[in-house]
């Protein structure tokens, strides 16, 4: 069942299109003059949050290695009456983070919603496993989010009000073989959440973290039937998620309505795992 690990990455847009025609239409969900950062906003589930939180009244900073990718997705929310800017970020390297973090705060003035969601997967059995994929996995999906979430949250604790977002998986909870630098990554994940949580909550900052199961996406539709059959009999829903679960998931813990939920994983699996 290794392949939703890659629920963040995927270049689909299941889901997600659905929000796109009524981003005009704000929902009255309190984010409106919000500002957000999303990162891994280029495609997928990163994409698809971008949407959703722009469809709910935030500007939004698109951030991702791929400006290309990024501006198409900030043209998609400024025509349909939202508010968007892209921005480059690699979140393996502390220069490019601290960087962007940087241009964010100086053009945009502050980030009030967070939502750590890039990442990337080394996969390898663990006699195999070259302490370079164990670190890079580390690293990015770790790391990253520590290192972006130091670096913006000093503008949430001057607003006393702040959302981060952390989109983990439920790898991070299970274990998979030959995923042990992403589970291990995944893992660490909820246990920053739960940290970040207790630091900053006296401030009116929640932090929260989203773990979703088999997201379908373009990569997982390649799977064999039969593969694909086994991982579906182990959903009690029945179905594959997609996208716009996480995307809604995620304007909800931005949202007003989510005030006092703070340090807590919230499980988008369908039932393929209750913790």
């Amino acid at each position: 069942m290794h392949r939703e690990v890659r629920v963040s990455e995927q270049n689909t847009n299941s889901g997600a299109e659905q929000n796109v025609s009524g981003l005009s239409e704000r929902k009255n969900s309190g984010l409106a003059g919000k500002i957000a950062l999303v990162t891994g906003a280029s495609q997928g589930i990163g994409r698809a949050c971008a949407l959703e939180l722009a469809r709910s009244g935030a500007t939004v900073a698109l951030a991702a290695r791929s400006l290309a990718k990024l501006e198409a997705v900030a043209a998609e929310i400024v025509a349909a009456g939202g508010q968007a800017r892209a921005f480059s970020l690699d979140v393996s390297t502390e220069e490019s983070i601290k960087a962007c973090a940087k241009i964010v705060l100086a053009e945009l003035g502050k980030v009030e919603i967070l939502v750590n969601n890039a990442g990337v997967t080394r996969d390898g059995l663990t006699l195999r496993m070259k302490l370079a994929d164990f670190d890079d996995v580390l690293r990015t999906n770790l790391t990253g989010a520590f290192l972006l979430t130091q670096a913006v949250i000093s503008s949430m604790m001057k607003g006393r009000w702040g959302r981060v977002i952390n989109i983990t998986s439920v790898v991070g909870e299970t274990g998979a073989a030959g995923q042990a630098n992403y589970a291990a990554s995944k893992a660490g994940l909820i246990g920053l959440t739960k940290s970040l949580a207790r630091e900053f909550a006296s401030r009116g900052i929640t932090v929260n973290a989203i773990a979703p199961g088999f997201i379908q996406t373009a990569m997982t539709n390649d799977l064999p039937e039969a593969h694909k059959a086994g991982i579906l009999a182990q959903i009690p829903l029945a179905r594959y998620g997609n996208e716009h679960d996480i995307a809604a998931a995620a304007a909800f813990l931005a949202s007003d309505a989510a005030g006092y939920i703070t340090g807590h994983t919230l499980d988008v699996n369908g039932g393929m795992y209750m913790g």
